[in-house]
């Protein structure tokens, strides 16, 4: 039987030693994945099944695979962005007995082998992060489908394109929507993002936000939270938008709202939270000021329209790491960062440990549920059941020795009872 060194394609193993101390660092500071650890290892769930997962492959998702190992799997990793790999967790997850295929930036071809060998594996549950795996799946590798018996999905951009596939009556396993989770949206989208955003743009640039003008393409939860810090570290805020109530709402959280036409105009920093495409694109740098920053913060790079950015250019360079600086004819320079791929990943360490403890705790839990109901969920995609929501939310609380209060039973019978009050 061959070893998952053997098995793994990785950048180098002696790297592990720095994985290691970063997956101990996120351990320390992740205590409801580590209660549910504790579950898995006693009931064992997961036991003689294999996982494959994709997701953006750092140390917090490093200590998900080994919660999920905990629980009797035996699991395959790759990576859900070319940029946000970190070698040195890969080389950790390995010596700890997971099989791992990625490396930080692999060209787009061996980008893409990593995920088709991660599902060669023959998984019978799978963790996505963008719909990729599943996408792999459905068209190039359907001869890998009949052993699967469902997953979880970790983004918006991934959930679209699952309803997309459940809309065609093509989707053939059941998938939970794990970024739909209360525990999800309302901390990770908001203050993971929020945060890790601007670790990502602050610590590439090393510039002032403070009284600058920054533009949130996009106020869904992530936006919402980029606005929100945005605003804490002293910049203008302008909110571009398409849905007029998520425009309405940005007004009255205090934030200008205009069309991009108008904010392009304006605009110091750009970040892009939309999961859509060319929503800023060559009309947008035809009318923006000199020196703009361009960042995205989706989960494709299609979001900054970059080919068309490269048409108006007459050059382009690197000017520090992680800053690509293009020279527009009329000698205006506009900066994208991180190649446009999501910023808090690709320029940073992604959210903060204690929010990715709720989310992840979201993903083991879903993973264990759909693997116990995946033959009477059947082959569609489904919102994280609530008592699941609630349980993780509760660990949390109890992890920071917080109590709530429970309902009398009085109140609960005022509360179901139809009759007059």
């Amino acid at each position: 039987m061959t070893s998952t060194a053997d098995r793994s394609i990785i950048r180098d193993i002696a790297l592990a030693h720095e994985g290691h101390l970063k997956i101990d660092w996120v351990n320390a500071h992740m205590p409801v994945l580590n209660r549910i650890r504790e579950q898995f290892e006693k009931e064992q769930p997961f036991k003689g099944l294999k996982v494959a997962i994709s997701l953006h492959l750092e140390a917090k998702t490093a200590y998900l695979a080994k919660v999920v190992a905990a629980g009797g799997a035996e699991v395959a990793i790759c990576g859900s962005n070319p940029l946000s790999t970190q070698d040195d967790v890969c080389a950790a997850l390995v010596e700890d007995g997971i099989t791992v295929f990625a490396k930080y930036n692999p060209d787009p071809k061996e980008y893409k082998e990593h995920m088709i060998k991660t599902l060669e594996t023959e998984p019978d549950l799978i963790i996505d992060d963008g719909g990729d795996l599943v996408t792999i799946l459905h068209s190039e590798r359907q001869d890998l489908l009949a052993k699967v018996r469902g997953g979880a999905e970790e983004t918006t951009t991934g959930i679209l394109r699952l309803k997309s596939l459940e809309k065609e009556g093509q989707l053939k396993f059941p998938m939970v929507a794990v970024n739909d989770a209360f525990c999800k949206y309302l901390f990770d989208n908001r203050y993971g993002t929020g945060q890790s955003v601007w670790d990502g743009i602050n610590r590439t640039t090393n510039l002032v936000v403070a009284g600058k003008t920054v533009v949130v393409v996009g106020y869904g939860w992530c936006g919402k939270g980029v606005a929100m810090r945005a605003k804490g570290l002293g910049a203008n805020v302008i909110v571009t938008e398409i849905d007029a109530i998520k425009g309405v709402e940005a007004y009255m959280d205090g934030f200008a709202v205009m069309p991009m036409s108008e904010a392009a105009k304006v605009g110091d920093f750009f970040v892009t939270v939309t999961g859509n495409r060319d929503v800023i694109r060559g009309e947008h740098y035809k009318v923006m000021k000199d020196g703009a920053i361009l960042s995205n913060a989706g989960h494709f790079d299609v979001e900054v329209n970059k080919p068309e950015l490269e048409a108006l250019s007459v050059s382009k360079r690197t000017v520090r790491r992680n800053i690509e600086e293009y020279t527009l004819q009329d000698g205006r320079k506009f900066y994208i960062l991180a190649e446009g791929r999501l910023v808090n990943l690709a320029a940073g360490d992604g959210h903060p440990a204690e929010i990715m403890d709720m989310t992840f705790a979201l993903q083991a839990m879903s993973l264990k549920y759909v693997n116990d109901n995946y033959k009477q969920i059947g082959s569609k995609v489904i919102n994280v059941p609530y008592e699941l929501d609630e349980q993780v939310a509760r660990f949390k609380l109890a992890a920071l020795g917080i109590g709530i209060d429970s309902l009398t039973s009085e109140q609960q019978a005022y509360l179901d009872s139809w009759a007059e009050h």
